[in-house]
């Protein structure tokens, strides 16, 4: 079985199964974005969710803001699925009171602020935005974090101690919202886990694999080798690729955790 941790209050698998390919956010080319896409109707999207839940998984993290994913997830809860989900949030509008209103509606375990927002937010030195946000995520009673694609940001929120958990990139693919391409760096998993190893609240870890050119083995080792006990590892699982993709992902856990 997968071992599992106290991640803010929820019993989370330290493999939980991420939704990129479930929107086609590849970070490769645009025709496998639309393959990714092409391939993951609502159904195909609640298979991969029974996969995981057969296979000893028990969390998902997926966006609000691709619709057909939203409404697998809407779909998936009202059903009785049995994977928790923790809610990536963005919002086009600025209205994130909003989305995380509309997450906890659709039944979110946990939420996070999508990392293009906290970059900006870095940037700018936005702290009145993200103390609103925060507050109002806050009276939810439900765990609130922030993602992020650059260390510096999350050292900069985590000095303001407001959130309760971060979610941190392994690679700085930052510049693929900013139309430069997509850079993927080894150099930058080394700074990402060091940054998980010195924020001392919960972390999850994603694209470890750097958007798959990285073997999964070794992203998973390297991973697991070097951020917290209590931490966790984001991966996303495209079936299309590899009808057992699910399964082997998680027996390699298993092995390496030695459970």
């Amino acid at each position: 079985m997968l071992p599992e941790v106290d991640f803010c209050g929820l019993k989370v698998t330290r493999l939980v199964i991420g939704a990129n390919p479930f929107g086609g956010y590849s970070h490769q080319t645009a025709e496998r974005d639309r393959a990714m896409v092409e391939y993951h109707t609502i159904n195909r999207i609640h298979e991969t969710w029974r996969h995981a839940e057969k296979a000893g998984i028990n969390t998902m993290v997926t966006n609000n803001e691709t619709p057909h994913v939203i409404d697998a997830v809407s779909q998936y809860i009202a059903g009785g699925g049995k994977l928790q989900w923790i809610a990536q949030l963005g919002t086009h509008d600025g209205n994130m009171p909003a989305s995380i209103d509309k997450a906890v509606r659709i039944g979110a375990k946990g939420f996070y602020f999508w990392g293009g927002h906290s970059d900006d937010f870095f940037a700018r030195r936005d702290e009145k935005t993200l103390r609103q946000w925060v507050a109002h995520a806050r009276s939810t009673g439900i765990p609130v974090g922030v993602a992020g694609h650059s260390p510096e940001s999350h050292y900069w929120i985590d000095g303001l101690n407001l959130v309760d958990f971060h979610v941190v990139c392994f690679f700085n693919c930052g510049s693929v919202h900013n139309n430069r391409g997509h850079n993927f760096r080894l150099t930058d998993a080394i700074a990402a886990t060091e940054c998980i190893r010195r924020i001392r609240k919960p972390c999850i870890g994603y694209k470890i694999m750097a958007a798959g050119r990285i073997d999964p083995r070794m992203a998973f080792e390297y991973a697991f080798d070097n951020i917290k006990p209590t931490d966790v590892v984001n991966a996303g699982m495209h079936r299309g690729d590899k009808e057992n993709i699910v399964e082997e992902n998680v027996a390699m856990v298993e092995k390496l955790l030695g459970s």
